[in-house]
């Protein structure tokens, strides 16, 4: 990416992803793939997963934590799975599929995939947006970008951060 590129954003609205989330389902269901559960990575594979599982009609949701970005373009070394770790026989002889918002690296991706492969009778991967460097290349994506991406969900500042004390309603009695 040169210096020119630097400030290009991908951007995404809650419009947007609404459309590319039931694209995406589409392309999954023309496929013929019909997952037993659906394996959110969260925090944003979890928007993905609700919409693709009402979309897919699939009511088996699960859900792991991982962690690897620390802030905008930081990361720890390696991506970590953070408790409580899913069960991995609860996925034993299942179809799964896994979602995340995007495959930027493919660590966080890999490290799940990996998680499953064991145990499952097959994994398969969902993301909106797929970047040309990551490890995992999906069998489900909606965009393929290289461009820093800032989603509906992340690109505001949280209203309430964690650790820091409430702060008192000024309108209550």
């Amino acid at each position: 990416m040169g210096d020119t590129d630097k400030d290009v954003r991908e951007n995404l609205t809650y419009e947007a992803f609404g459309v590319a989330v039931r694209e995406l389902a589409q392309t999954i269901a023309d496929d013929g793939y019909e997952p037993d559960v659906i394996l959110s990575i969260a925090r944003g594979g979890v928007f993905v997963a609700g919409g693709l599982a009402y979309a897919l009609d699939c009511k088996n949701i699960s859900l792991v934590n991982v962690e690897f970005y620390t802030g905008v373009g930081t990361t720890l070394d390696m991506p970590v799975m953070l408790a409580p770790v899913p069960n991995a026989i609860d996925f034993s002889s299942k179809k799964v599929l896994i979602t995340d918002d995007v495959a930027d690296t493919g660590k966080t991706l890999k490290l799940v995939r990996d998680f499953c492969l064991d145990t499952v009778a097959e994994v398969r991967s969902a993301v909106i947006y797929e970047k040309s460097q990551s490890l995992v290349k999906c069998e489900y994506v909606w965009k393929r970008t290289d461009d820093w991406i800032n989603f509906p969900w992340s690109v505001l500042p949280p209203v309430h951060r964690s650790g820091e004390a409430a702060k008192p309603n000024k309108e209550a009695v």
